[in-house]
């Protein structure tokens, strides 16, 4: 998937209000962009750290600027949590998520449960219909670990609860973490910093509510999906 062009290199100078960034670019220019992430960004937001951002002509744009990479030591890692569904809905369009690859009708934000939203809602013959929960994950404090989340969810254990209940009535239910980052090979729940999404994590995987990872491959241009990553169990913080 390409990024909106063109893009631009910086230096942040500071996040703030979670949705604004202050960058100076490489040209010396100092400019305000859009950060669409509200989570913390724990390791990804300290001043200093060189980033990349894309640029907007649209007129009706408040800030033409949008926050999409940080550059670190071993590789990219995207920011923007708006990428992760689009990545899956580009995948899922080329059937290159191979658990999910047999079913052939995809809609997005379909409702369900009480007054839940599924990510995607995946149909096809003979099969049982399949409720994708997609979640967006940059947080790694292990080399090669990527971890979620990385800070508290209620919302996230909430739909846990939901999915399980899908499940029950028969059908299929996936939790599909999209790591944003280059330098991990495996993925685990952070039970330190949100220990009941972790215990929901492990009471839906009991109750047949699935979980994948994968893994992108990131340039200041383009970020694709791309291998599946193990993803270390939950059922131990039961």
């Amino acid at each position: 998937m390409l990024l909106p062009q063109p893009v631009a290199r910086g230096r942040l100078i500071k996040r703030y209000k979670r949705f604004l960034a202050d960058i100076e670019l490489e040209d010396g220019q100092l400019v305000t962009a859009h950060c669409a992430n509200t989570g913390s960004m724990a390791g990804l937001s300290a001043p200093g750290l060189t980033v990349w951002l894309s640029h907007s002509s649209n007129p009706k744009r408040k800030l033409a600027w949008s926050w999409q990479s940080v550059e670190l030591e071993s590789g990219l890692v995207g920011i923007n949590t708006a990428q992760p569904n689009r990545l899956v809905a580009e995948a899922l369009a080329e059937k290159t998520i191979a658990p999910l690859a047999a079913y052939t009708n995809v809609r997005p934000e379909v409702k369900y449960g009480q007054k839940s939203r599924i990510d995607f809602l995946l149909t096809g013959e003979g099969l049982p219909d399949c409720y994708l929960e997609v979640k967006n994950v940059h947080f790694s404090r292990e080399q090669g670990l990527a971890e979620f989340p990385d800070s508290v969810t209620t919302r996230g254990a909430r739909h846990l609860e939901e999915m399980a209940k899908m499940v029950g009535d028969g059908h299929r239910a996936v939790t599909l973490y999209v790591v944003q980052r280059t330098d991990c090979t495996r993925f685990a729940f952070a039970a330190d910093l949100d220990p009941a999404y972790a215990k929901a994590q492990g009471k839906a995987q009991t109750q047949g509510v699935e979980s994948l990872a994968y893994s992108c491959q990131i340039s200041p241009a383009e970020i694709t999906l791309a291998a599946s990553l193990p993803v270390v169990s939950a059922l131990e913080h039961l």
